[in-house]
């Protein structure tokens, strides 16, 4: 696959017809703290910089990708049904019709890539916490279909262990839904936490019956020059990341 220099493209052992990138801050046309290849639509941008960098990214898929409108739920919507009018109210996306494109925005919450190892079906999730303790992950395997030891994951750019601060509620919803949780958290004082969204992925994943769990290891707040990251500011632009078939088998 040829993109730009700089975006990230998944290690991860699924089959050939499974397409999946994730921006990254390189190669758009917006700028400030949304330099430059801003997707996000929401956070003060200009519109046409926002619709270029779009078009731009839209000259590496197959077809205009389904845009999801993200509330920091569970629900999965299904890109093979008939679609309504505007975006769908989802935080993850499932399908199974080549070129259909898969996408969800991120700024420092986890975006999870999901196949099947036959490579007929595919799903991507926007997992911040809420959505994550919630059940969105859990979610979007179901959706993926069959017998959940056959589905791979990737793990995409979030933000660190080393820089997510959160309040003891955070800890505790993961905990009262899995024991395991716990060893995601790190004391940092005055009642905080530093919490793991790659170790709570995986543990929510394992939970689901997925084995194969790939990516990690990034981190959109301390890396500025490569990632948007709305703890670092608030007016802060979104990356994509984006999934689908190719035709062949």
């Amino acid at each position: 696959m040829s993109l730009p220099a700089g975006w990230i493209v998944p290690d991860w052992p699924a089959p050939a017809r499974v397409r999946a990138f994730v921006t990254t801050r390189d190669g758009g046309v917006s700028e400030g703290e949304f330099a430059s290849l801003n997707l996000g639509t929401a956070a003060g941008d200009d519109p046409a910089r926002v619709e270029a960098n779009r078009l731009a990214v839209r000259a590496h898929l197959p077809s205009s990708p389904r845009w999801l409108a993200q509330v920091h739920g569970t629900a999965v919507a299904d890109l093979d049904e008939a679609a309504g009018a505007g975006a769908a109210v989802a935080d993850a996306a499932v399908t199974s019709t080549p070129g259909r494109v898969a996408v969800v925005l991120t700024a420092d919450c986890l975006p999870v890539f999901l196949c099947r190892d036959d490579g007929s079906r595919v799903a991507v999730a926007h997992a911040g916490w809420r959505g994550l303790a919630a059940g969105v992950l859990e979610n979007a395997v179901a959706a993926l279909g069959g017998g959940r030891e056959r589905v791979l994951a990737w793990l995409g750019p979030a933000i660190g262990p080393g820089a997510f601060e959160v309040g003891p509620e955070v800890r505790e919803a993961f905990i009262a839904a899995q024991g395991e949780s716990a060893q995601a958290f790190a004391p940092r004082g005055n009642g905080k936490y530093l919490a793991d969204l790659y170790a709570l992925a995986r543990l929510r994943l394992g939970r689901a019956g997925v084995g194969a769990v790939a990516g990690g290891g990034y981190c959109t707040f301390t890396e500025r020059e490569r990632f948007f990251s709305y703890r670092r500011a608030r007016k802060s632009g979104r990356l994509g990341a984006f999934i689908w078939l190719d035709g062949g088998r």
